[in-house]
């Protein structure tokens, strides 16, 4: 079905919320999805007040319906600018009031239905109905998906991916203007977002779910319709039911149809929804193993298989959360228990991995200026913390004379050590160790130490950071998305000399980039380099 995202169709139930309408709690996590539109909204507000708008009194305060029982209208509004949420912001005729709608675009004229206001923040939440007058930028021949506009996965496909790249490097010069707490002239330039290799097709891994109702409703109504099997609606808490989904590699695309297929003829084995998994599985067979390759009698239908000059490579899927999935990075094999965290754009990872791979080559600079050390001694250890299954452990691993993961999941750090043998990498080593004493048993002297994070996604806490001043390493690699990286990347740049902690060290910021893990939607991850400075 051809769908354009001009025009969203009336579906049963639209207007029918179960969640509660109206003015809501404005209470938000400092730097969470919620604060950065919030943050983008007042600013918006700040420079856009009547006055600066010219209109004085001319126009009335603007007035939002927000009681539950009322019927919200449609209206018609002029996006003005792109939240770093992906959401467009549209500005009230009285300039006293913002819209954040989704799938539009700085310059679009839509119509849209307001379901919930923020009364004391002035805004509202509104779904997108469909464009009147598109934006320049807008190109709808660009979309590949026919849930597009409903599904929450996507919000820029009618975007150029350019200009996509473009408005990613905004969000993370906005993160640190925002949340960072550091003056200007402690934030160098933004590079520019590195792209990713494939813009569709990208996701190795896809959790689609579904539910059920309750077992005795179940039992007193035999379900006549098949339950939806897919992911969420935007802006409602309701699974939508899709069938394809074009981020995923082709292998994963038919996986999700199959176990679609599967979860439908097995309705009765379920006692309540589920969330499914279909996790790309790579093996490489060196053509000089030709006993080793399979014949086509062998080969699963559902195995692509890719010749090249030295291997046959063959994708499958997997669909069990315990099982061994198997990833290559270049030339580097990683095994990694399906279920478990692992980056799900492999088309971006051999550059990613070398960018930090030619940071951690160049030599640290001198720790301060008026250190008696010009030249500082060359980085020969790495320390890599919260090293998961061993993705820079084992990448940057041949560039050291001795590597160190650690890891408070026992878990992660067997699947690291299997990784380390799977790759013959004895000078890579791997410590699971408690979140409270880190780095405690760190070998490695700090002025020749190069320091990796790659935090969960709640950050670095306060006891991290404190265990990272004490010990205190010649350079850090900070890598995850923008939220974490600012809440927690803060604290390492700005915090000053404390008493007892490695005799006076502070962080500073040498280069900040933002690399784009997700085409399509309004994530952005991104690397801070920082080198420590001795006071």
């Amino acid at each position: 079905m051809e769908h354009s995202p001009r025009k969203v169709p009336r579906q049963r139930g639209y207007a029918s919320r179960k969640r509660k309408r109206g003015c809501e709690s404005d209470s938000h996590d400092r730097g969470g999805e919620d604060d950065v539109l919030l943050t983008d909204i007042k600013n918006l507000l700040q420079r856009n007040t009547p006055e600066t708008a010219g209109i004085g009194n001319e126009a009335p305060p603007t007035v939002v319906h927000t009681g539950k029982d009322e019927t919200f209208p449609e209206t018609e509004v002029t996006i003005c600018e792109l939240s770093s949420t992906g959401d467009g912001l549209a500005l009230s005729p009285a300039c006293d009031h913002v819209y954040a709608v989704p799938f539009t675009l700085p310059g679009d004229t839509v119509k849209i239905r307001v379901y919930r206001t923020v009364a004391k923040q002035s805004y509202s939440l509104a779904d997108f109905i469909e464009v009147t007058k598109p934006s320049p930028q807008r190109n709808d021949s660009l979309i590949n998906c026919q849930y597009f506009a409903k599904c929450g996965g996507c919000q820029f496909q009618m975007l150029p991916y350019e200009d996509q790249l473009v408005h990613k490097k905004k969000v993370v010069e906005k993160a640190y203007i925002n949340f960072s707490g550091l003056s200007q002239e402690q934030v160098p330039a933004v590079e520019n977002t590195m792209g990713s290799p494939l813009i569709y097709g990208y996701r190795t891994k896809l959790t689609p779910h579904f539910s059920l109702p309750g077992r005795v409703k179940r039992m007193a109504h035999k379900m006549t319709e098949a339950p939806n099997i897919g992911f969420m609606m935007k802006g409602r808490r309701r699974v939508m039911d899709i069938e394809d989904c074009p981020l995923g590699t082709d292998i994963v695309r038919t996986g999700l149809k199959n176990e679609r297929r599967r979860v439908l003829d097995n309705l009765d084995q379920f006692k309540a929804g589920a969330t499914l998994l279909v996790r790309e599985n790579t093996i490489r067979i060196p053509k000089d193993k030709t006993e080793e390759t399979p014949t086509e009698h062998d080969t699963s239908k559902d195995t692509i298989r890719t010749e090249y000059p030295d291997y046959i490579e063959e994708k499958s899927y997997i669909t069990d959360q315990k099982a061994i999935s198997s990833e290559y990075i270049d030339n580097y094999l990683f095994h990694n228990v399906a279920g478990t965290f692992f980056q799900n754009n492999n088309s971006i990872l051999s550059p990613f991995t070398q960018y930090v791979r030619d940071l951690a080559a160049l030599p640290p600079p001198p720790p301060s200026s008026s250190s008696s050390t010009n030249h500082p001694p060359k980085l020969k250890y790495l320390l890599d913390a919260y090293c998961g299954s061993g993705l820079f452990t084992i990448t940057l691993s041949t560039l050291f004379r001795s590597s160190l993961g650690v890891d408070v999941a026992p878990g992660s750090i067997t699947s690291a050590r299997d990784n380390a043998r799977l790759n013959h990498l004895p000078n890579t080593s791997f410590l699971a160790a408690d979140a409270a004493k880190l780095f405690i048993d760190v070998p490695y002297p700090p002025e020749q130490t190069l320091l990796v994070i790659d935090p969960p996604r709640k950050g670095c806490d306060a006891n991290f950071l404190t265990q990272l001043l004490a010990f205190a390493p010649a350079r850090v690699v900070y890598a995850r998305d923008v939220g974490v990286m600012v809440r927690g990347g803060r604290r390492v740049a700005s915090e000053g000399k404390r008493e007892g902690e490695g005799g006076g060290v502070r962080y500073e910021i040498e280069r900040i980039k933002g690399f784009d893990f997700f085409p399509q939607t309004g994530h952005v991850e991104s690397v801070a380099v920082l080198n420590r400075v001795v006071l």
